[in-house]
Parts: structure tokens; sequence; C-alpha cells
């Protein structure tokens, strides 16, 4: 195998714990290793997934991004903290309420973590805040791009602002008084909102609150009429934006005529979102999860953003009201409130100032013959999908295939993020009006997403589609779809399986791997795997599929076991693992205990790790590389070198807790030679030589950027994989023409 992993940091970290027993071993210095469970070996979680926002900052701080996409990462640190205060933030302020003092693997409390999450959160936003306000909003200027303050508005530019608040902003806004009469509002999760204080004469002080219209754009385009293109000229690309929040802040005597504005003041609300569905004992999870999304609109509110020049007698009004702690409360300076917004910016006709588009590739084993049906190319050689370099177009073709075949007997598949256009549902629906048998596993509980899914349920339903809405106390993570053919006397079984969901917009954004095959033995695991899903079953054992909650952890832990066997019997121990997270305690130690045998461990984790590497006698032997890119690196795939006799497994589960214990998960083994050359050597080989958008984790749990990131021939795997996708475009009935 042909690799180039970046080596272990030259000074491996050294770790003080308890003295160990004389029998116990000690590495290579004589010094006798920490044990396996201090808490030294054991980065926090959440500080972890805040590590890994700085990676995504990083990528709006790059210049040699393009500007319109520098501006979508920052929105993704917004989205992303948003997410992480309605889930880990709220989960451990109920801990700090019921005075929970337990520690996880690191030895911190829930209270010490509190204090610890703000202080990084706090340095975040100033560093993000920095980004836009010192380099973003500069940039733009340059290329004619103006974000400019209500006060700086031309007259004529101000004309247009009035206009369109009074035609568009206006109707929708709805002021809200707080006062003896009038209960104080509530205030919607994720909303902003202006604090207004107003007078009528010179009487009594009164607060009232506006929440800025979240279906409007938040800037608020300034530009006159376009001017129509000309063949001697070139048209001005210049635009200029005013925040949507200033523009109803200069018009609110409109809403409170007669009334003096005193001041008013921006304020961004995020609320508990982390309520867990109480399926055990619900008689109907679809009402229970309606249920459960409708109280999440009333959770305990977890953070408040506000505006730095927000006075004291208001932001008591809030704290007061909003029941909210001082730890609760984060002052923004110099730029706009909910960073998400920025994203609106991304929307403008500027391809100059965003990655170039590119049109996904077929693999090569679709591109053999063009006029060949889909189901004869699968049973020529299972079909390795590298999404979204690869097209996602067949999987949606596949599906589509199968719902005219009149030999197609019956569809089973399971749905978690399907997304508001689905081609994935439009397939299945015509399968059923075909005569199919139709079965859907469709995981209600998946967060943030349980309100789409829920329409989706309903109208497969009204179809006549078998749906099942998921498992008491478990959450269907996987991703398979099987389809059941009759070909003359014989029915075959078609699987696809992956490691992203059947959603075609993401499939686009994240770098995912998805297999078509007709394997039997694979076959009778997806089976079994969806009579486990749709009815009762006991089933505890798999032929070729590794499935959580049933085998994937003691069969995952015996991978890892054999490796350790092979190295220690002088055939040499090599594993590679990518994987968004990895956080289980006890898999971390199996991967302790192999890099202490002297197997080579090389981990490609994007987001949360809580393993240290490079630590004397514990991990020297462990690489840890998060490539953050213009994809979202989605994929798991698990390689384990066997002696030699190479195999890879790919799926839907990273090395959690939840995905090991929690959640219904399916890795995949692949078996075809010359797949495995391809997963171990031009996708996993080209990752572990990444250099312009690699971070390298230290044996401290800091990250640095690779030494050759910025070289002009530094490599990137991502843009790697695009043109060696280009280089085989050809055109096909199941080549998709647009990205």
């Amino acid at each position: 195998m042909s690799t180039s992993a970046k080596p272990a940091p030259a000074k491996a970290r050294r770790v003080s714990a308890r003295a160990p027993a004389a029998s116990e071993p000690r590495d290579h210095t004589g010094a006798q290793p920490p044990r396996l469970d201090d808490p030294a070996l054991f980065v926090n979680r959440e500080l972890s997934l805040l590590d890994f926002q700085r990676r995504v900052l990083e990528e709006a701080q790059d210049s040699r991004n393009p500007l319109l996409d520098r501006l979508m990462f920052l929105s993704f640190v917004g989205s992303n903290l948003d997410e992480f205060f309605m889930v880990r933030v709220a989960g451990l302020k109920r801990q700090v309420e019921k005075g929970v003092t337990e520690t996880g693997p690191d030895g911190m409390t829930p209270a010490e973590q509190m204090r610890a999450i703000r202080a990084s959160v706090i340095r975040l936003f100033r560093n993000a805040y920095d980004c836009w306000t010192k380099e973003l909003v500069p940039a733009l200027e340059g290329e004619g791009i103006h974000i400019l303050n209500y006060a700086e508005l031309t007259e004529e530019q101000r004309s247009i602002a009035n206009s369109y608040f009074q035609e568009a902003v206006f109707p929708t806004l709805t002021p809200l008084a707080f006062d003896p009469g009038r209960p104080f509002p509530h205030i919607s999760n994720l909303s902003l909102n202006l604090a207004v204080m107003l007078q009528a004469g010179e009487g009594e002080q009164h607060f009232a609150r506006v929440k800025i219209p979240d279906t409007l754009p938040q800037l608020v385009p300034l530009n006159a009429a376009p001017k129509t293109k000309s063949r001697t000229k070139t048209v001005s690309k210049d635009q200029s934006f005013v925040w949507l929040e200033q523009l109803v802040t200069a018009n609110l005597e409109a809403l409170f005529p007669g009334m003096k504005i005193l001041e008013a003041h921006p304020f961004h609300v995020a609320r508990d979102a982390d309520s867990e569905i109480q399926d055990l004992e619900a008689g109907d999870l679809l009402e229970s999860v309606e249920e459960g999304v409708w109280q999440r609109r009333f959770a305990d509110v977890v953070r408040v953003e506000i505006d730095e020049a927000m006075p004291a007698p208001v932001l008591d009004i809030l704290t007061e009201n909003l029941e909210l702690d001082r730890e609760d409360i984060y002052k923004i300076i110099g730029g706009p409130l909910s960073l998400v917004r920025v994203r609106n910016l991304t929307k403008i006709d500027r391809p100059d100032l965003k990655f170039p588009t590119f049109v996904p590739a077929l693999p090569a084993a679709l591109m053999k013959d063009e006029e060949e049906d889909i189901f004869a190319a699968i049973r020529r050689g299972d079909v390795l999908l590298h999404h979204p370099f690869d097209s996602f177009q067949p999987v949606v073709g596949l599906l589509q295939k199968a719902a005219r075949d009149p030999n197609v007997l019956a569809i089973k598949i399971t749905l978690y993020r399907v997304g508001h256009n689905a081609p994935v549902v439009d397939a299945l629906l015509d399968a059923v009006e075909n005569g199919k048998q139709v079965a859907v596993l469709l995981e209600l509980k998946a967060r943030f997403d349980e309100e789409s899914n829920i329409e989706w349920a309903r109208k497969l339903e009204e179809y006549g589609v078998h749906v099942v809405y998921g498992l008491m106390g478990l959450k269907v993570h996987c991703k398979a779809l099987l389809i059941v053919r009759k070909e003359g006397d014989v029915i075959r079984r078609y699987a696809h399986l992956s490691t992203g969901n059947y959603n075609s917009i993401t499939a686009q954004l994240y770098t995912d791997i998805g297999m078509m095959t007709c394997d039997p033995e694979i076959g009778a695991d997806c089976t079994d795997l969806f009579n486990f899903l749709t009815g009762y079953s006991a089933k505890s054992s798999y032929r070729k599929l590794l499935v959580a909650p049933v085998t994937l952890r003691d069969r995952f832990a015996r991978l890892i076991e054999r490796e350790i066997e092979h190295q220690k019997n002088g055939r040499g121990g090599h594993l590679i693992l990518k994987m968004n997270a990895l956080v289980d305690k006890k898999m971390i130690q199996l991967l302790y205990q192999a890099s202490q045998a002297g197997v080579k461990v090389e981990l490609l984790v994007r987001g949360i790790c809580c393993l240290l590497p490079g630590v004397a006698g514990v991990s020297e032997n462990i690489t840890v590389t998060s490539i953050v890119g213009r994809f979202l690196e989605h994929s798991r795939i698990f390689y384990f070198n066997n002696g030699g006799n190479d195999e890879v497994y790919l799926g839907s589960a990273d090395l959690m807790p939840r995905n090991l214990n929690r959640r219904v998960e399916v890795d995949f083994p692949v078996q075809d030679k010359g797949l495995i050359r391809l997963v171990r050597d031009e996708i996993l080989g080209t990752y572990l030589k990444e250099q312009a958008q690699a971070r390298h984790m230290t044996s401290d749990g800091k990250y640095v950027r690779d030494p050759d990131f910025d070289k002009k021939n530094a490599l990137n795997s991502q843009e790697t994989f695009l043109a060696r996708a280009a280089k085989r475009q050809a055109p096909g009935p199941l080549a998709a023409r647009k990205p």
C-alpha cells in the first residue's frame, strides 16, 4: 500500500498518573505508562466539538477560498453553534440544575464543562466577528458588495429601503407590548428580535418586542432597478445592502404611532432542543414526535446574544422574564447577531466569487455500456459510488428503474434525512402506483428534520406505502435499500448501502460512499435487517453486515484485536479509520492498546476526537488528521490490513456510544479486490497525503495546519477527487448532467 501519513508530533507527550504495579508494562524509555482509564488520556467531547468549529472558521479566514464561500463557512460556524447550545449545552445545564457531579472519561463535571465551554465560545465569537469585520467586509467592499449601516445610506438608498419597508416588511411585523395587562411575549427559538423602549409623551416608559421576520431577506438590497447589459460597456457589479433589523429600527415610529422611541436593541434567542421522544410510553410515535416538536418551542432559553450597546435596564427585563443566568448571555461586539444570516449574501449571482461548478461523474462500472440495464451492471460486479465526485443519479435511477420494472416485486428502504425536494420519495410513490410492495422505515426522530419527516410519512401513507416510524428506544440511522426482483425462476435481491442519507441535495455537498450489490449473503442480511425494523425479531447474528446495536461493537473490537495479534506475530498491524467522530471510551482504549502493541494507527477524524495521539507509552503509533474543506467529510471508512489480506468496511456509524449502543447502524464490507484497492489507495491513500486542508492533532489535543498547506502545489484531496472524476466524464442515460 502506498500512503504518506504525516508523522506523529516529534516530542511525545508524557502523561502523569498513579504508579502502576511492578508487573505492568513500561514504555521504551523504561517509564511506566499511565493506566488507560486515566482522564488525562481523554479530550472532553464538548471542547473537541468547539475545536472543530475553529477549524471551520479557519476556512472563512482563508483567503485562498472564494469570497462568497468564505461567508458560507462563517455561517456554518453560526448554525453549528446554535445547534451546540440547543443540544449539548442544554443537556449540561439540566445536569447542573439537578446537581449531577459525575464525570466523564475526561474527568470533568458538568459544571466544569459549562465554565470551559463559555470561555471557549467567547474566544470563538471574538475570532469569528473579527473575521467578519476586519477581513470579509473589506474584501466584499473590494468586490463592489457594500454592507452599509442605515445611517450611511444616501438619500436614494434610504428611499429604496423605506419603500421596501412599507411594501414588504411592515405588513409582516407584530409589535408585542409588555405591561400589567399583557404578559411578556413568547420569544421563539432562534428568532432575532428588537427590545424596544418607548414613551407616551412625558409618561411612563414601556417595553415592547418586535420580531424580525425570518421569511424575508436579512440583507435588504439597495440598488435601483438593474440596468440592461450593453455591448459597449461593462455593467457595474456594485451592490449595496442594509441589515433588515436596522431598517426596522429606523421605521419603528410606523409601528408605534404617537409614541416616542427611546431606544431599540437586537437580541437573538436559542432554546433547549434536546427533548427526548418518550416512545416507550407513546401509543402513537407520530403523535409523540409532533408533541415533542411543539413542546420544543417553549423549552428553556439556553443562550441569548445581545448587542454590545444594550443598557443594563433593558437587559434586566430580558434576564428576569426569560429566566436567564449571567452565563447564558453573550455580548456581541462589532457585527450582526446570528452569523447564520450572512449566508444570504452567498445567493448573489457572482460565480467569480464561488467555487467552480462541477458535473459529477459516473463510476467506471456504469460507463462500460450506456444502454446496459443497471441491474445487469450490478450483476456484473459490485458498484462503488464516491459522492459528490460520483453522481447520486444512479441511486435515484436504480429506484426509478425498480419502480417501473415489471419484474420487481418489492422495495424496502430506510430514510433518515431526505430533504424537502426528494426524488427518492417520488420514485417510491411511483413504485406503489405501479403495484410494487413498498416498505419505508422513516426515522421521525432525526433531530431538526422531524417536521419534514412527519410530512413525508403522511404523504407516503396516503399512497399506500407501508411506513414504519422507528423503533422504541432506538434511532434508526442506517442507510439501506433492498430491491427484490424476479428473474426467471430465481428471486434476486439487489441492495444499496451507504454512509450517507438518501438526500439528493446533501449528496452534492457531503463526501459519502455507497455500494450497489447483489451479493446473496448481503441481500439475505438486508432482508433480516428489514424484518427487524418492520416486524419482531430477536436476530443476534448477521452473515456479512455489522449491525448496531446487535453485532457492530463486538465485531469491530475483534477486528482491532485481530490487528494486534497480527502485529505481535510479526505480520504487521495497520489500521486506517475515517469517521466523523471518535468518542467511545472502550474503542479509544482498544486503539491505545493497538498502538502499545506497535500497530500503525492512522485516524482521519473530521470533528470530535477524544483520543490523544503521540502520548509516550500509549499512543506513539497513532496519528490523527482532520480534513475540513469545500465538501463536508461525511464518509466512514474502516481499513484493516489483516496480515496482508486487506478488509474494508464502510458504514453509517461513528465510534460513539450513541451509534454503537442506541442506534440501528450498518457497516458493510467491500469484497471486490479491485474496489478494496480503490478505497485503500485512491481514496484513503489520497486523504492521508492531504496537505491543503489537513489539520494534525498534537499530543496536547491542539490542531496544527500541515506544514505545506499554503504551498502552491499542496495536495488537496477533494480537488484531486474532482479532477479524477472529470477525466472519466462521459454522456449516458445514467449520467448526471447537473450537479
